[in-house]
């Protein structure tokens, strides 16, 4: 891994947002909480490995999405206890869905909305579009993904699936394995109980109506290249992590911003020179009160904040080296947010 530094690396206390920095490196049994000095204040030890979203809900605890051993095979992003720890590290709450991925989040009413994987039905499987041929499972299925909204005692009252849909109306991307379809990798929950998701596999930003449960609207960019954590902005704008992988140009990353109305961008950031930002997969942003963008280079471990002109005034590289299965020794982070000293999940309890 050529990471020639690690920790801080720049901090602008004239513009930079305070708080502090919550992360767990994926693979990792620990997530950490950095002051902006980059020091870690405060650290949780989890039960299992990492295997995507893990933050801190309003009352202080943080919600975990670890690995479990049951479950899909040969899939990026598995997960299966989502886990709410207190802030000594105690585990006041679990919920074990082996088939569970990437995102899961904590609603208002206090359920639990996830994403999680399928077999598709055959005669379904068989409609998808696009993709490398001969690469569907070695059984010759196809993952589908799900939501489901399940209460605290784990009773499933809510749920959509992926292969309900009008499948050919979603091809994949040419270049992506057909293992799965489509790659869900963010959910959001909206205001009006609509959930706001991402699709990796065909460059699509979606919203599922909650009633309905077909999408209300959507948009595919092949520019996007497989993006990553869409979520809605306090101005009712769509921001998210285009990668950048198989676009139609040279690749390098994005942040955008998207009004849901004109489908235009109305605010985006890129390197410079572009090339210098670029992670192909996982990674994330976060808009902070001040009107500044925390980045999460995923791919990188680096995480650094940006003012609306595109200027770094923080940024942090993980140090945390992690080796995977595959022999690989990586510090890759799936996301990172920052808390307000005085924000309700950090309470004042650390100063930042």
């Amino acid at each position: 891994m050529r990471i020639t530094e690690t920790g801080l690396l720049v901090h602008d206390t004239s513009q930079a947002s305070p708080g502090l920095t919550l992360f767990s490196p994926l693979e990792s049994r620990t997530a950490y909480l950095l002051n902006m000095a980059g020091e870690t204040v405060h650290e949780w030890a989890l039960g299992d490995r990492c295997g995507g979203i893990v933050y801190l809900l309003e009352n202080g605890n943080l919600l975990t999405a670890e690995k479990s051993p049951e479950g899909p095979t040969g899939v990026n992003g598995k997960g299966g206890y989502v886990r709410e720890y207190d802030w000594d590290g105690e585990i006041v709450w679990q919920y074990v869905d082996h088939a569970q991925h990437h995102d899961v989040r904590r609603l208002d009413n206090g359920n639990l909305l996830y994403i999680g994987w399928e077999e598709m039905d055959a005669e379904k499987a068989a409609r998808v579009q696009g993709g490398m041929a001969g690469t569907e499972h070695a059984d010759g299925s196809i993952l589908g993904d799900y939501l489901k909204e399940v209460t605290p005692a784990g009773d499933t009252i809510w749920e959509w699936h992926m292969q309900d849909m009008e499948i050919e109306a979603y091809p994949l991307h040419l270049e992506v394995p057909r293992a799965e379809f489509a790659h869900m990798n963010s959910c959001f929950p909206l205001p009006n109980g609509d959930v706001l998701v991402s699709f990796r596999r065909n460059s699509m930003v979606a919203v599922v109506d909650r009633q309905t449960k077909k999408f209300n609207w959507q948009m595919s960019d092949i520019t996007w290249g497989m993006q990553h954590d869409v979520q809605r902005i306090n101005n009712g704008n769509f921001l998210f992590f285009a990668n950048g992988l198989n676009t139609l140009t040279f690749p390098h990353s994005r942040i955008i911003e998207l009004d849901p109305k004109t489908k235009k961008n109305v605010w985006q950031y890129k390197g410079s020179p572009p090339l210098s930002f670029f992670s192909p997969h996982i990674s994330g942003a976060q808009r902070l009160d001040s009107g500044n963008t925390l980045i999460c280079e995923g791919g990188w471990g680096r995480f650094f904040e940006v003012t609306p002109d595109g200027e770094i005034v923080w940024e942090y590289i993980s140090p945390y080296e992690i080796e995977y299965l595959s022999g690989d020794t990586l510090n890759w982070v799936f996301r990172c947010y920052r808390y307000a000293e005085d924000s309700p999940q950090i309470g004042n309890r650390i100063s930042a």
